[in-house]
């Protein structure tokens, strides 16, 4: 991980930066309401990576009854491939696992085998499959795993 990476909650200051991740790294990125309801969400949790003040990632999760699920990850173009992604997960599964969280969930879409293997690579594992999930090109999402 990279020394200078500080990981901290979300505040609406950052929703410039998360959106512009969030444009970088999705076909259909989510517009800032969706973000800006995270933040106030009771069961949800929304943080953001940064590396010398400038947010290089995000994280949007939510902890229900006893599931973790994984809504949103995201690293900038630049900072990929430098443990950001690990760090902001890391921290996820270890908050869920405080808050009572038996199991952590997540969709992916069936196309991103780069972020399967991330996933694998933190013993997710594959459920099942939804069809048609994402409404904008009506591909599959495989559901993933992992108790905790």
């Amino acid at each position: 991980m990279n020394k200078r990476l500080r990981l901290r909650p979300a505040r609406k200051e950052d929703l410039p930066a998360i959106l512009a991740i969030e444009r970088l790294s999705f076909p259909t990125p989510w517009q800032a309401t969706h973000f800006f309801v995270e933040l106030y969400r009771d069961y949800a949790r929304l943080w953001v990576a940064e590396i010398e003040g400038q947010v290089v990632g995000y994280i949007c999760f939510w902890i229900i009854a006893d599931e973790a699920h994984l809504a949103n990850i995201a690293v900038h173009p630049s900072c990929r491939g430098q443990g950001v992604g690990s760090e902001l997960l890391r921290v996820f599964l270890r908050f869920a696992r405080r808050r009572g969280a038996r199991r952590a969930l997540l969709e992916v879409r069936a196309s991103n085998r780069v972020a399967r293997r991330f996933y694998e690579k933190f013993g997710f594992e594959k459920d099942g499959v939804r069809r048609s999930y994402y409404q904008d090109t009506k591909e599959d999402a495989v559901l993933m795993s992992k108790r905790l």
